[in-house]
């Protein structure tokens, strides 16, 4: 069968993004990868001259320099495949309460530590389910921070390294209070919003403060499903998150239901604490500023469901991990006198992507 460069591996594939890929030592480093030149030091009339069979490799002559290249078959069949992005709802497991698990099996923090296929594994559920927990992390404050960085790097904030959830006398922020907490994200008032939220239980004697997650992907698609008009506008529409105290002023802009260039959900942001305002002269009449809370409180609804909230009660040495990007964080309210004391911080997915790829990584290595 004839093909455009004369080898069906290459078929699909511009000889501008073939000559960009090179590997040579002429084109990119040895010790990095990186690439040694620009875009603009390449001709801007690339063609392929020749191809020739070398094995599970193709060898290609381009024009009008005559530069040569090596491409392994495999290289090659990946390029003309989707590209992927781990991030959206095509990678994720989505779960309702009844579906998910908290703590199952022995999920404990030496484990954690000693075995690394079962770290492997907490980790891999933190990037596909959203969320795992740790049990018997040491009841020391601090804690929290060997955690965070056994998967990554601590996003250090406003707050701190790490913050304590518990009841103050002037709370800055109303999860410092006693009162019952909606499902939620963290820091929608921040660009970047940090992507991965811990919070290890060091005390509770307290009734009630039950803590509940919420898989918002699967919120989003079911409201995608059942109300298509008010998923779009929520996709749409850009919400302003602000938070203010003594030390920091934070905004920032974004739809509460993010999607990629796909229209994938990718991300969602959910704070009614933090929520100003729609401007109807910025966002539209007061008709589509209407709308746009008819479709908020309906999404609102969606996140409250019975079937979709996952509870259960941390006890001390409780660590649980979760994708803030993606799963809503809540709690019931409890009695201000009694002692609830959580410590928390902030990481990021990429940190915990790449802890994963070099867990997997040495694992292939040693077989």
């Amino acid at each position: 069968m004839k093909t455009a460069y004369g080898d069906p591996a290459l078929d699909g594939l511009a000889a501008i993004l073939l000559r960009d890929s090179c590997g040579c030592a002429e084109c990119r480093d040895f010790g990095s990868g990186q690439r040694l030149g620009s875009i603009t030091d390449l001709p801007a009339d690339v063609s392929v001259l020749e191809t020739r069979a070398a094995g599970n490799s193709v060898v290609v002559i381009f024009g009008p320099d005559g530069h040569r290249a090596v491409f392994s078959r495999a290289w090659l069949a990946e390029q003309r495949s989707a590209p992927e992005d781990d991030r959206t709802e095509d990678a994720k497991r989505l779960w309702t309460a009844g579906e998910a698990t908290i703590g199952s099996g022995d999920q404990s923090w030496s484990r954690y530590l000693a075995d690394e296929g079962h770290r492997e594994r907490c980790l891999a559920a933190l990037l596909r389910d959203g969320f795992f927990l740790l049990r018997d992390v040491p009841c020391r404050p601090g804690t929290v921070l060997a955690v965070a960085a056994s998967m990554g790097y601590v996003r250090e904030t406003n707050y701190g390294r790490l913050f304590d959830v518990r009841v103050e006398a002037t709370p800055a922020n109303l999860a410092f209070t006693g009162l019952p907490i909606a499902p939620h994200t963290d820091n929608p008032y921040r660009d970047p919003v940090p992507t991965v939220q811990l919070l290890h239980c060091l005390s509770t004697a307290v009734k009630g403060g039950d803590s509940g997650l919420v898989d918002g992907f699967l919120a989003a698609a079911r409201l995608r499903a059942e109300n298509p008009v008010a998923f779009e506008i929520l996709t749409r529409t850009p919400v302003t998150f602000a938070y203010s105290d003594a030390t920091a002023e934070l905004r920032a802009t974004r739809p509460m239901i993010g999607l990629d260039p796909h229209g994938r959900i990718r991300e969602v942001r959910v704070n009614h604490r933090s929520m100003q305002p729609l401007r109807p002269g910025r966002e539209g009449s007061a008709e589509q500023t209407s709308a746009f809370y008819a479709a908020y409180r309906t999404f609102a609804e969606m996140v409250t469901r019975p079937d979709l909230m996952l509870t259960f009660r941390l006890c001390p040495g409780d660590c649980v991990v979760f994708d803030n990007t993606r799963i809503l964080h809540a709690r019931t309210g409890f009695a201000a006198t009694g002692e609830r004391h959580l410590q928390g911080c902030y990481a990021d997915l990429d940190g915990v992507a790449s802890a994963l790829a070099l867990l997997r990584r040495t694992r292939r290595a040693t077989g």
